[in-house]
């Protein structure tokens, strides 16, 4: 990731489209960006993870900035329950993977603070515009990350389960990018009796007083929830996303 004269990192979509001779998906499938092999359990999860109607679109929140960082699993040692996500992105016209899509999500830690906006997030500051990318505060780029989809549409993250803040339910932020354009950003979200269990659990008892179920949170919808089964001592988690990669 390159950097320009003041420290700001340049974006990575700006640096792709000054690349003329190499595609997208060339140019980051060349650093190992693209998903992998998917297991057969997160396939069967996939199959049945969702349909084509247009994924419900959400805010981006806050606390959004491209944060450059193209890999699979975002943890950074931040403490949390194990999260395995598997994303397919597809056409909401014709039900087809969307391939070298780019896919990203950011959510916050255990303790509800978002990198490279702790001291913003503390609290669950909702005061900066909602569609506005925000300029970094500190240096951190833990429960951040992106990948570009397989000839299947898929990608696949390794994450911790979020915590909360108040005002807002457990959920993960995601947008997904077709050649250079922002086509869809969305929230995913987790049913209310996994959630409760998870919170349960050490790092996330140590942050009680939840004040915000998906019943309550203003953007919730139904088409967000995952499909969400056990994965060892921690979850595997599968939603479809269904994009219109052209603007209808």
């Amino acid at each position: 990731m390159r950097h320009d004269h003041e420290g700001r990192r340049v974006s990575r979509r700006r640096l792709i489209a000054g690349v003329s001779s190499l595609g997208l998906g060339g140019l980051l499938s060349a650093s190992g960006a693209r998903a992998g092999t998917v297991t057969t359990d997160l396939s069967s999860l996939l199959a049945g993870a969702g349909t084509c109607t247009l994924t419900p679109s959400a805010t981006q929140g806050p606390f959004y900035f491209d944060a450059g960082k193209i890999r699979s699993d975002i943890r950074e040692g931040k403490p949390g329950v194990r999260l395995r996500l598997g994303i397919r992105v597809q056409d909401s016209g014709t039900c087809r993977p969307l391939r070298d899509a780019v896919v990203e999500i950011w959510h916050c830690d255990a303790a509800g603070l978002y990198s490279g906006a702790e001291k913003e997030s503390k609290g669950g500051s909702l005061d900066k515009p909602l569609m506005t990318d925000m300029t970094p505060s500190d240096d951190k780029r833990y429960l951040r990350g992106a990948q570009v989809t397989n000839s299947d549409g898929i990608v696949q993250f390794t994450t911790i389960w979020p915590g909360w803040y108040p005002g807002r339910t457990v959920h993960i932020h995601a947008m997904v990018h077709v050649s250079d354009r922002r086509v869809l950003c969305t929230q995913l979200m987790f049913d209310e009796s996994v959630n409760a269990a998870v919170l349960a659990r050490p790092p996330y008892s140590a942050h009680p007083g939840r004040d915000t179920s998906n019943d309550e949170d203003e953007d919730f919808r139904d088409g967000m929830l995952m499909t969400v089964v056990q994965d060892g001592d921690g979850y595997l988690g599968a939603i479809v996303l269904s994009a219109a990669p052209d603007g209808r």
